[in-house]
């Protein structure tokens, strides 16, 4: 994954720069009278920028402090609630969790799928773990009904997992593709994801217990290339900026967290990015129509159950560790991906595993 560079910036000369400062400095520091006249030094505008990174700090001793002692300690069961999940890797996830024990809130845009995946859910595991609704991710007034039935149902939602995502069922190159599918793909991927993580967070940050978010990615979220499906790919690169631009720090100013949450100084809430690799969906399948895909998907790809079996474990794993670190997991490693295609080279193995190869 490339690094992130930024410019360097003179802090004598740059008015973007100034702005910043005079926007993010508490009220007493700007309104104070001497200020204005000495910010064009680079020694006080450097001097300022620290002082600020002290404030921020000590601010954020006193939040912690708060929040520590009205917080709750998040034990399980977990209550969870899981986009775009009453079919592949979304439903296998919901069964996994409700295996664990957890209490699971399911949801897709479909009502008819939704009402059959609880059904059968509710069949092997209960009437009173698992709960579904119908939401379009790409519209606010259904993630905020999302929410307020979560709510009614479970006191609240540990674990939010956001897996809604389209790649309309096409394959072909860009130039090919018509407006309704890239509407789709982008309202769907992008848009939805960030209408799920904005109401996400305003619910947990009400929460005693806080809660984990766990956005996950897919193809093109390593920045490699993703020929005929290029703006799936694309969204996908976004859901790992999104996660960074929410949880990860950005040192590009020394002693100032950039990240939005740290800037909020919010601990109870965390983000993290989760990678179930190439899974044999409808989706991925739906696009094993030329030699090279279907060689990756038999050599790479594994079905939903066996990569639910793997993730939720290590999801799980977080709250009751206790962690407040940003985590990334990823059930497809470059290791386990380079072993799997040297196993096919050097014996044959995996061959017409799925589809037949040519």
């Amino acid at each position: 994954m490339a690094s992130l560079h930024f410019p360097s910036i003179s802090t004598s000369s740059s008015p973007r720069y100034q702005a910043f400062l005079v926007s993010s400095l508490p009220k007493p520091l700007i309104s104070s009278n001497h200020f204005h006249g000495f910010l064009t030094s680079r020694q006080s505008s450097r001097n300022i920028g620290f002082h600020y990174a002290r404030t921020l700090r000590s601010h954020s001793r006193i939040r912690e402090e708060v929040l520590e002692e009205n917080r709750e300690p998040m034990v399980p069961p977990y209550n969870v609630l899981i986009t775009g999940s009453t079919k592949g890797i979304g439903y296998a996830l919901a069964k996994e969790f409700l295996k664990a024990g957890d209490n699971v809130l399911i949801c897709s845009r479909s009502a008819e799928r939704v009402e059959s995946a609880v059904q059968n859910l509710r069949e092997e595991f209960g009437d009173q773990r698992v709960w579904g609704t119908t939401c379009d991710v790409r519209k606010g007034e259904d993630v905020n009904a999302l929410v307020a039935f979560g709510c009614s149902k479970l006191k609240s939602i540990d674990i939010w997992i956001n897996n809604a995502g389209s790649n309309a069922y096409s394959f072909k190159p860009l130039a090919e593709t018509s407006d309704e599918d890239l509407i789709e793909v982008v309202t769907t991927n992008t848009l939805g994801l960030m209408i799920c993580c904005r109401e996400a967070i305003k619910l947990m940050l009400n929460q005693p217990r806080g809660g984990h978010i766990f956005n996950i990615d897919g193809a093109g979220s390593d920045g490699r290339p993703t020929p005929r499906f290029a703006a799936y790919g694309a969204t996908k690169r976004s859901v790992v900026h999104l996660t960074k631009s929410l949880q990860v720090l950005l040192n590009w100013l020394p002693d100032v967290p950039q990240a939005e949450l740290q800037m909020q100084d919010v601990k109870n809430v965390v983000v993290h990015n989760l990678s179930p690799g190439m899974v044999t969906t409808d989706l991925l399948m739906s696009g094993a129509t030329t030699k090279q895909a279907k060689f990756f998907i038999n050599i790479l790809a594994e079905p939903a159950e066996v990569v639910a079996e793997y993730l939720v474990p290590n999801i799980r794993s977080i709250p009751t560790n206790g962690s407040t670190k940003p985590t990334y997991i990823r059930f497809l490693t470059g290791l386990k991906a380079y072993s799997q295609i040297f196993s096919r080279f050097a014996f044959g193995a995996r061959r017409n595993r799925y589809v037949l190869e040519e």
